[in-house]
């Protein structure tokens, strides 16, 4: 999965039950694979923000 042209890992935690995401200096949870991907959307926009 992309972000505009960054790219998304979404990984099954072993230890948890859910998801992780990681996409350049983000780490988001979810419960399911769209959960997570949602919020690393929402995580990648407010960083974009900060850094303008």
């Amino acid at each position: 999965m992309k972000i505009g042209k960054q790219s998304v890992k979404i990984f099954k935690m072993k230890n948890r039950s859910g998801y992780a995401a990681i996409c350049g200096n983000n780490l988001t949870e979810g419960g399911s694979v769209q959960q997570t991907y949602d919020r690393m959307v929402k995580a990648v926009r407010r960083t974009s923000r900060k850094t303008k």
